[in-house]
């Protein structure tokens, strides 16, 4: 019998609520915002026709009217996206290190860690 692995966005949604009850205040950042980074990278554009202005006669009418289905990302861009947030965290907490800001440098690299864990 083989074994799949779980996919990195269904471990990152596991890891909340444990960090949450933990009280892992880096780990709860960090899942958080990532985990709406890979949310917002589904979001499909309105077309350029839904940015202009219509008359009330013509607008959609009803629960769902105006969904659109979300983009489905692949394993790698999931890996893509959470590597990038780790990325982030690790230049804006040199910035800030560089700025005399260590806790707030700490508190980011402690977040990054959280998200190259899951990524190993």
């Amino acid at each position: 019998m083989v074994m799949t692995e779980t996919p990195l966005r269904e471990r990152l949604r596991k890891a909340l609520p444990g960090a949450m009850k933990a009280k892992d205040r880096a780990a709860v950042s960090a899942l958080r915002a990532t985990l709406a980074a890979l949310d917002n990278a589904e979001a499909v554009a309105p077309a350029e026709d839904q940015l202009r202005g219509q008359a009330i006669e013509e607008a959609a009418v009803g629960a769902g009217a105006t969904e659109v289905a979300r983009q489905v990302l692949s394993d790698d861009d999931v890996v893509r996206i959470v590597r990038a947030e780790a990325d982030e965290r690790e230049q804006a907490a040199a910035e800030y290190r560089g700025l005399g800001r260590d806790d707030r440098a700490e508190q980011l690299l402690a977040e990054a860690l959280v998200l190259r864990g899951h990524l190993a």
